[in-house]
């Protein structure tokens, strides 16, 4: 079976970003991937040293990617670009954890910029030799149109759980 680990870089309680996420993983779900949730905001992560091995659930987290034939990975926009809680989860994944793995891309913004963002995480992603999906998710004005869970406008929330669908058909084509 295809599985399929989202990864939410938001440390906000009521985030945005999560719940977006989880509308691409619910699809991902039902296109037949057995899928898991790596919620950044609640995981023991402490800054990236590269002197040391293990730190908090490192190793833990770094698995869950390594063993998976997808990623979708989200963020808030900050000052431009992803937040840097995912900026460090992704210090401590390499090509090991991403070879051969398709990764869709999804960012939410409070504003109405996030282009930026979602060229810096294709950049990052491509250089641990991720294959970044065509189809990516920007999310302008975030908190009025995802509330409770759900994206209440309907283009968006389509092309969200677009991303799930693609980034599951991708992952099973790749060796």
């Amino acid at each position: 079976m295809t599985r399929i680990v989202a990864i939410s870089g938001s440390r906000r309680d009521s985030s945005t970003t999560r719940a977006a996420i989880r509308v691409a993983l619910d699809a991902a779900a039902d296109a037949g991937a057995d899928t898991d949730l790596i919620d950044l905001g609640g995981v023991d992560l402490p800054l990236y040293h590269p002197s040391e091995d293990e730190q908090g659930d490192s190793e833990h987290l770094k698995r869950l990617v390594r063993e998976a034939d997808g990623v979708i990975a989200g963020s808030p926009v900050y000052r431009g670009s992803f937040s840097s809680t995912f900026k460090n989860f992704h210090d401590f994944c390499g090509s090991e954890e991403y070879e051969y793995t398709a990764v869709g891309l999804l960012v939410t913004a409070g504003g109405g910029s996030y282009g930026a963002a979602l060229e810096h995480l294709r950049s990052t992603f491509r250089n641990v030799h991720a294959w970044v999906v065509p189809h990516e998710v920007g999310i302008r004005g975030a908190s009025s149109v995802v509330c409770d869970g759900e994206i209440a406008d309907e283009d968006l929330r389509r092309r969200t759980e677009t991303l799930g669908r693609v980034v599951v058909e991708h992952a099973e084509r790749l060796p």
